[in-house]
Formats: structure tokens, sequence, C-alpha cells
């Protein structure tokens, strides 16, 4: 089914993580059957470090944070608008996980 997807697009997963198969996925991405993935929700909780998916620089990999209360929804919804306006733009994203750091 990823095939069937233009290859300009991106897919968002923020469900549960056996929605889409990891090595399908690694694969569509890999040979550009789309363009890139969100990903917030794996298979195996948390993504294993030897994970492909890590290593693949048209995958933003979230900490299981996209279940968020509805308290916080008015002000994470600017951040992830303006997020996704500058990742198709090509331009530096904000508020970015530093893997060195951890956070």
């Amino acid at each position: 089914e990823l095939r069937i997807m233009k290859r300009s697009a991106y897919l968002i997963n923020l469900t549960g993580g056996r929605a889409i198969e990891e090595a399908l996925l690694v694969r569509a991405l890999k040979e550009g059957w789309i363009a890139g993935a969100a990903l917030d929700a794996f298979a195996r909780q948390p993504l294993p470090e030897n994970s492909e998916l890590w290593n693949l620089p048209n995958v933003i990999i979230t900490p299981r944070i996209a279940g968020i209360t509805s308290q916080k929804w008015p002000a994470l919804l600017p951040i992830f608008t303006e997020n996704l306006r500058r990742f198709i733009a090509g331009e530096p994203l904000q508020n970015l996980v530093d893997k060195e750091l951890g956070y």
C-alpha cells in the first residue's frame, strides 16, 4: 500500500506501532516510494537502537509524545504547523531533540 502513495508523500504515524510494518516502511523510504516519515509509535517500544529508522535522513522520530492532553493542544498546534511548514520548505526545524543530550 505504500507504493500507491505519491512519491512526494510523507507518512505520519501517531497511532499504534503495528499499523505499519517496519521493514516495509524502511524499504519504501530507502527506495523513494515516499518522501519521508514522521513516527511516534512503533511495534516495539521504545524503538530498538539498531532499527534502521534511526539512520534514515528522511525520518523524524519523536519520543512517544503524540498523545497529548486537551490542555496542551492549543500550545502545540502552532509549533507543529510551523515545523511542518519549515520541513516542507527545507528550513531548519524548531524544538529538536538533541540525540547526544537525550532531550
